[in-house]
């Protein structure tokens, strides 16, 4: 166990700990945003440059091509954010909403935020997992509550409760599969291990199987913001840090969705299980529908975009629904250009309601007369949500509807339905943000250095919407392919 922690993976899980630590003392603020920096950049080229080819499964942890390319992607977005947080906090300080002590704080929680969802990826043991998830959501429940303001305290108590409720259920779920095992590969660690379980899913306890089943899609679900189990975020999203949005919504959600993807592997195998399709789509559906009708009620722009992040998960679990390998390439495909894309809007949005003074519609208006880099820049991030070409989230909306006509035809139109009325209120949302007479100015006008990292996501999904590389769909094929 000790070398498996000496290894990659290892110290790649390890490094951001010892940042949060590290941070936990550092006294000088300037400082200690350059070691966040550091610290998240080193994590992103290690799993970037060391990942990929050290596929093993340990004690302690699974690197598969899955879990690989969803550590990958979430140490990136944690870069970006660590260097777009420190011109962010820096003007939150200026304006009295954050002090020095919660300064400290903040850079020692996002790092261990980052170190603990890389844990739950990369962990070979259901326990672990678990237990992972459930610190890295202390960890963003104390961010979210950092402002010490009235709503931000309630925003963080919601979160904790809400997500509590749902990792007690996970727990049982998650206590429930161990026991599912036990015929198959007796009492101790294998009966938890990830890399056990799936070539012995079809020899598990199927009622067992089921009811594990249910109470880990419930718990997950709950953290992956799926309706009905999605009143957390919205709370979250709005009173929290920006910074913390941006990682939220492609970090817990990636990570439970990440679950669940494992757990309809396990029940596809057993010939007693349910199926789990359905529900996983009815989830995913609902989430569609409920979300993209609640964009237009909206009058909190971090709101909105929280619902719209509500939306896309939906698309994703549809497709994780759907299953088979066109499907499965599908969800991948939109989960990862949903986490770049959204994190990109995430970041402009917290820059625009500091210069403007507020989060409201009517406070951010004609950002494109105004400050042309960042009204552009939020254009194009909403363009690409709304899954407009030329960006890739269109080409991956584009694959679940041709497997849903292909597959369930008759689900087509509820989710057409979905994905239409969505892109319509991004479309109306962006009219007003980014067109029109400007509103004033209350705040600082962000660099073009603090609007890089948007620029960054938002270059890698015109790519991939554009011209997708050979050795990026094989790559997405050999994940689909595995865990279909």
């Amino acid at each position: 166990m000790i070398l498996e922690l000496l290894s990659p993976a290892g110290m790649v899980v390890l490094a951001p700990l010892l940042a949060a630590a590290v941070l936990a003392a550092v006294p000088r603020r300037d400082i200690a945003a350059w070691i966040n920096i550091a610290a998240a950049a080193a994590a992103a080229f290690a799993l970037a440059c060391r990942l990929p080819w050290e596929m093993g499964a340990g004690t302690l942890l699974l690197v598969d091509p899955l879990a690989a390319h969803m550590a990958i992607l979430t140490s990136f977005v944690g870069m970006t954010t660590a260097w777009f947080s420190r011109d962010y906090v820096a003007v939150e300080e200026a304006a009295g909403r954050l002090d020095a002590r919660g300064l400290r704080q903040y850079h020692a929680l996002f790092q261990a935020f980052l170190g603990f969802m890389l844990l739950a990826l990369l962990s070979n043991n259901l326990g672990v997992t678990w237990v992972a998830i459930e610190a890295a959501t202390i960890a963003a429940v104390l961010v979210v509550g950092l402002p010490r303001t009235e709503e931000a305290v309630e925003a963080a108590w919601k979160f904790f409760i809400l997500c509590g409720v749902g990792i007690a259920l996970a727990l049982f779920g998650t206590i429930v599969l161990y026991l599912a095992a036990l015929p198959a590969l007796g009492p101790g660690l294998p009966a938890m291990s990830w890399s056990a379980l799936a070539p012995a899913a079809a020899q598990c306890r199927g009622t067992l199987l089921n009811l594990a089943f249910v109470f880990l899609l419930l718990g997950y679900g709950t953290k992956a913001g799926l309706a009905p189990l999605h009143a957390w975020m919205p709370d979250a999203h709005a009173e929290g840090p920006t910074p913390v949005s941006a990682v939220l919504s492609g970090s817990i959600l990636n990570v439970a969705l990440f679950v669940i993807l494992r757990l309809r592997s396990l029940l596809a195998e057993n010939a007693d299980a349910i199926a789990p399709g359905p529900p996983i789509m009815v989830l995913g559906l609902l989430s569609v529908l409920l979300a993209a009708f609640s964009l237009w009620r909206r009058r909190d722009v971090k709101r909105f975009f929280a619902f719209s992040t509500i939306e896309q998960s939906g698309v994703a679990a549809f497709a994780f629904g759907l299953g088979g390998a066109s499907a499965i390439f599908a969800g991948l495909l939109h989960l990862t250009l949903h986490t770049l894309t959204k994190a990109a809007i995430f970041q402009c949005v917290g820059r625009a309601c500091q210069l403007k003074g507020g989060q409201k519609f009517v406070d951010i208006g004609g950002l494109i007369a105004s400050h042309r880099l960042l009204g552009l820049t939020l254009a194009a991030g909403i363009v690409a949500v709304a899954g407009l070409p030329p960006f890739g989230l269109f080409t991956s909306e584009f694959l679940v509807v041709v497997e849903t006509v292909r597959r369930l035809p008759v689900l087509i139109v509820p989710l057409g339905i979905g994905l239409v009325v969505g892109a319509w209120a991004l479309a109306a949302r962006l009219i007003a943000l980014c067109l029109g007479p400007p509103t004033p100015d209350r705040g600082p006008a962000p660099s073009a250095a603090a609007l890089a990292p948007a620029w960054l996501h938002l270059a890698v999904v015109l790519v991939l919407g554009l011209m997708m590389p050979a050795s990026i769909v094989a790559w997405f094929a050999a994940i689909a392919g595995a865990v279909r």
